[in-house]
């Protein structure tokens, strides 16, 4: 998508300048934000991206590698990942894995409703997008790599 300028100049990446001009040009900045492009909205002194969500996950799950530990363990089987509150057991590899799925998604609803700006937990806005972004075929990609 090209956005047309005055004067003919185009622009590959959009930009508007108020929620007013952006509502009125949203499927622009949706199209954009579809194709991979810039896509960006200021507001007072605050300019937020649109991004395709696909992109993003994709992206998260490169930059943040899931460093999770999967054990076996007293007749079953453990899964944590270090620095995070979040743990599972299973009786079977793929129960650990399922219920730590269920715990990252729990965590990731801890963290939207109350623990986002707690000093030990900011730095994970990452992580939960990620989560927050993904189905549960991919977090199981995401925590033990594709194949198993």
């Amino acid at each position: 998508m090209e956005v047309r300028l005055a004067g003919g100049f185009v622009m590959t990446a959009v930009h508007f300048d108020s929620y007013t001009e952006a509502r009125a040009h949203l499927k622009a900045l949706l199209d954009a934000a579809e194709r991979g492009r810039v896509a960006t909205v200021r507001r007072e002194s605050a300019v937020t991206a649109f991004v395709d969500v696909e992109r993003l996950r994709h992206y998260l799950a490169v930059v943040t590698p899931s460093r999770a530990q999967v054990l076996p363990e007293a007749g079953g089987w453990s899964v944590f990942i270090p620095g995070l509150p979040v743990a599972a057991d299973g009786a079977t590899f793929d129960q650990a894995i399922a219920e730590m799925i269920e715990g990252l998604r729990e965590y990731a609803e801890d963290w939207q409703a109350r623990l986002l700006d707690a000093p030990n937990h900011r730095e994970n806005w990452g992580l939960v997008q990620l989560i927050s972004l993904s189905d549960d075929e991919q977090l199981r990609e995401w925590l033990v790599g594709k194949g198993r």
